[in-house]
């Protein structure tokens, strides 16, 4: 089972993720209170081994602006998070995950038509676009995982459900951001607890 820590904001973050087993981070260039900086990115990700994914988090985000800061700071992924059609940063030419807010069935069946790498399932936004906290009935994503090996589950989990979550829906890597937060920061001992929770339910 592979795991994102998303919404990293400092090297002791990324690097205490990573010695744990991380293998993706994500950097969020969308409107959000893990939002980071250009700069401080490209200096969290020079630092980082060359396995890990370094996924940009952007939302609607012109291709343009995507593709410069991906040069910029050595992102390995884009997650497009907002209303974005993926065939409009294929020219960018790095792997895509387009994040799709899950509230019904028929949320799931769009799911055909999506041409991305790979398809990341959300809760439904609130204030921002992920990374609220709320997780969506996983019962609804159960026979997709099953099915499609690109699925990233995301929303709500934390090292309490992510077992739970696992076994229900079987995704390709499941994706963490405030679940390994205590007061808006992330948390060592979070992260580490739902690393090895995650990675352990994978090899059941």
């Amino acid at each position: 089972m592979k795991v994102k820590i998303c919404g990293i904001k400092t090297v002791e973050a990324a690097s205490h993720a990573v010695g744990n087993g991380a293998d993706a981070l994500g950097f969020v260039f969308a409107e959000s209170k893990r939002r980071i900086t250009v700069l401080q990115a490209q200096q969290i990700i020079s630092d980082l081994p060359a396995h890990v994914w370094k996924v940009g988090v952007f939302v609607n985000e012109g291709a343009a602006t995507v593709e410069k800061i991906a040069e910029t700071v050595g992102l390995t992924h884009i997650q497009l998070h907002g209303d974005e059609v993926p065939e409009d940063y294929r020219s960018i030419g790095l792997p895509l995950i387009k994040a799709v807010s899950v509230k019904s069935p028929g949320d799931l069946e769009k799911i055909t038509e999506i041409k991305a790498d790979y398809i990341l399932l959300d809760s439904p936004p609130a204030e921002y676009r992920g990374g609220n906290g709320s997780s969506f009935e996983w019962d609804l994503a159960s026979a997709l995982g099953k099915s499609n090996k690109t699925v990233i589950l995301a929303g709500g989990l934390d090292s309490a459900n992510v077992s739970k979550a696992i076994a229900k829906v079987n995704p390709l890597m499941v994706d963490v951001s405030s679940g390994v937060e205590t007061n808006g920061e992330k948390d060592p001992v979070k992260i580490k607890r739902f690393i090895h929770n995650a990675k352990k339910s994978g090899e059941e």
